[in-house]
């Protein structure tokens, strides 16, 4: 497998069944991968479970090797890039894209910059990811199924997000660097990944959806340090008086979507926490 595949890791919010994450360990090595994180999951002792060491079937070093993180914010520390994967549609949240588009895109910031990570992010069995998770993610991915009947099993969608990452990650550097023409029985074309205008063949630029570009000079800023951001920022807002921690609303929700769909820079991070610095100086100044 390429290297790219080191760079994937899924995340499985609150799991509460161990045959769901055998299977998932499953799938993630059947498709090259091997990174797997639980966040708090309802059993502690799950990875040593019976039944997900049998669902694993060959598999158990993925388990052996996952993780356990307390929240979701700790499971993407070093992530550049997340997607919340669910099937339900969203008043407000990230760009959503369809899991091909998804494959697409990881792959074009993966290969843009060395030092990047992307993130698949999945929720419980029963009612999938929250809004406060699929806040932390860059964008919302979904798998285009059945409309009258679009739930899947939590690791049957982890497989099918690993087989187009794997898919799109196996491709020759050639051939990613072409249009590719759709097969004639989709419905939406796929989007085009062209090759950058400097013509080096490893940065890519693909338009997936929304317009949005991933831009190979970009120093995309891990999720912990948006997220300390994102704190400094409230903790600002609050000494402005523009926010009222007693009666947030939707106010810091909001803000956090805007600032992870606009996917900032380490530069922008370092920049506006320079503002939200000056900011409580100037508030608490004696």
């Amino acid at each position: 497998m390429s290297p790219l595949h080191t760079r994937v890791r899924f995340i499985m919010v609150s799991p509460t069944h161990p045959g769901n994450v055998g299977s998932a360990a499953r799938a993630i090595k059947n498709m090259g991968f091997g990174d797997l994180v639980l966040v708090n999951p309802k059993d502690s002792g799950i990875l040593a479970h019976e039944e997900a060491q049998a669902l694993a079937s060959g598999a158990t070093d993925i388990l052996e090797a996952a993780q356990i993180a307390p929240d979701l914010d700790t499971a993407l520390t070093g992530i550049t890039l997340a997607f919340a994967l669910t099937a339900r549609t969203r008043d407000m949240g990230p760009p959503s894209l369809d899991i091909r588009q998804t494959a697409q895109l990881s792959r074009t910031h993966l290969n843009n910059h060395t030092d990047t990570h992307i993130a698949i992010v999945l929720g419980t069995e029963r009612t999938g990811l929250d809004n406060d998770d699929i806040s932390r993610c860059h964008r919302i991915c979904h798998i285009p199924a059945n409309p009258v009947y679009s739930s899947l099993n939590v690791s049957q969608a982890l497989l099918l997000a690993a087989w187009e990452l794997n898919y799109a990650m196996q491709a020759p550097p050639t051939a990613r660097h072409t249009n590719t023409a759709p097969p004639a029985v989709a419905s939406n074309p796929l989007p085009t990944v062209t090759q950058e205008l400097s013509g080096r063949p490893d940065r890519l630029l693909s338009t997936p959806a929304h317009g949005y570009t991933d831009i190979a000079e970009r120093d995309y800023a891990p999720a912990e340090k948006v997220e300390a951001f994102i704190n400094h920022w409230e903790s600002a807002l609050i000494g402005i008086d523009f926010l009222n921690p007693n009666h947030p609303k939707k106010l810091m929700p909001r803000m956090r979507y805007m600032f992870t769909r606009i996917h900032m820079t380490q530069e922008e991070v370092d920049m506006m926490r320079g503002v939200c610095t000056n900011i409580l100086k100037t508030v608490y100044r004696p």
